[in-house]
């Protein structure tokens, strides 16, 4: 593994009662299994086999994969051989979150041969984002924004991208107001410009974006219009979307779901329709690829991606991951202190990196001191899992 400075911090468990993983392991999964049986009329089959993760995932131990998994060598070398017979709660909780998903996908029947085969269990959810009025109201200030400078135009979308459905509808220039306390700014770190400096407003037309995505429906549509906003301006020459190869964490973008954004943009009229058609375009001709790599659905830390992944991120002038769980898998899903460097967590990434992260969980670096002293003092603990803050972080 390339050298971080892991040997420091303690891995995320969800052993612990009272704490966030533990929560996320003992009521989140169970809602999920339960909201999943209710999505689709599955057959009885279907739902014995729910019934039975729910069984397993909240009191039983972790299981092997069935002898004729078409992954099961995968998972196997994901560390599933280490972890058979373990409780959930005693295996690092990225790795348990993840291979939940997994197990899901296998009771209603995604993988196998048959009338469930291929179909994604959160899609109905998914959907109803995209076609909610509040995602109406978001593009229709496109129209507004595109007023404005280019400059302008460019940081309201990446805060929009930052922020997910959280953005403000009418796209801000700044979304760094105080937090809940009213005594902390939302955005707690902020290398925007940083960030913005890595694709210069000339010479654009060399320059690759990688863009690993986060959630579908809502938080998916600004991510594409950045994107767009970037080609169309001649800040890129090519972007390069990195997707779930199958549906995971609940919202995770797959390949799909950036083909249902895309329509929606489209179909919105106005700007918006110039942005889908943007990309559509890009899609097209190449300048835009959808990359849904298998690591991209693994239960471990980018610091052991694959040599084929790694020569992608290095390829790129930026690789821009965004939400939570990216967040995790680049730092390490560690009890960091908070102002553990970031450089020093993601020194083994191949090339420029960037993380724009709402925050969701536990893990945090690259905080001041200042800063963290006023979040505890304002808010507890509570400022690492609300999603009231976020953050932009680079290392060039």
């Amino acid at each position: 593994m390339p050298d971080t400075p892991s040997e420091t911090a303690p891995v995320i468990l969800g052993d612990e009662p009272g704490s966030f993983p533990h929560g996320v392991l003992a009521d989140r999964h169970p809602a999920i299994v339960r909201q999943v049986r209710e999505a689709f009329p599955y057959g009885p089959d279907r739902h014995r086999a729910l019934d039975a993760l729910l069984a397993n995932c909240t009191g039983g131990v972790i299981e092997p994969l069935p002898a004729d998994a078409h992954d099961r060598d995968r998972w196997a070398a994901w560390g599933l051989t280490e972890y058979v017979g373990r409780s959930w709660f005693d295996v690092p909780w990225l790795w348990a979150e993840s291979h939940f998903y997994r197990r899901l996908l296998d009771a209603v029947g995604y993988f196998a041969p048959g009338a469930w085969q291929g179909i994604d269990p959160f899609r109905p959810a998914k959907l109803a984002e995209l076609d909610a009025p509040g995602t109406t109201e978001e593009l229709a200030a496109l129209d507004r924004l595109a007023a404005r400078p280019a400059d302008e135009q460019l940081r309201a979308l990446l805060h929009g991208s930052l922020w997910g459905n959280r953005a403000d509808l009418g796209f801000r220039l700044s979304t760094t107001g105080a937090g809940a306390g009213g005594t902390v700014r939302a955005l707690v770190a902020d290398d925007g410009d940083a960030l913005l400096s890595l694709l210069p407003p000339t010479g654009g037309s060399a320059a690759t974006l990688c863009l690993v995505a986060d959630n579908a429906g809502r938080e998916l549509v600004p991510d594409l219009l950045l994107v767009a906003h970037l080609l169309g301006h001649g800040r890129i020459g090519r972007a390069v979307l990195h997707v779930k190869p199958y549906p995971y964490y609940v919202s995770d973008a797959t390949t799909a779901d950036v083909l249902d954004a895309l329509r929606r943009l489209i179909t919105a009229g106005g700007a918006a329709e110039e942005y889908g058609r943007t990309l559509w375009s890009a899609l097209t001709d190449g300048r835009v690829t959808v990359r849904a790599h298998p690591f991209s659905g693994a239960p471990l830390p980018y610091a052991d991606m694959p040599e084929d992944l790694r020569a992608d991120f290095a390829a790129a002038t930026v690789t821009v991951l965004k939400g939570d769980l990216n967040y995790r898998r680049l730092v390490g899903d560690r009890w960091w202190p908070p102002t553990t460097p970031f450089a020093d967590v993601t020194a083994y990434f191949p090339g420029p990196v960037a993380a724009l992260r709402t925050l969701k969980s536990d893990v945090v670096t690259g905080l001041d001191a200042d800063t963290e002293a006023a979040l505890a003092a304002s808010e507890g603990q509570r400022w690492r899992t609300s999603g009231t803050h976020a953050l932009i972080q680079v290392r060039s």
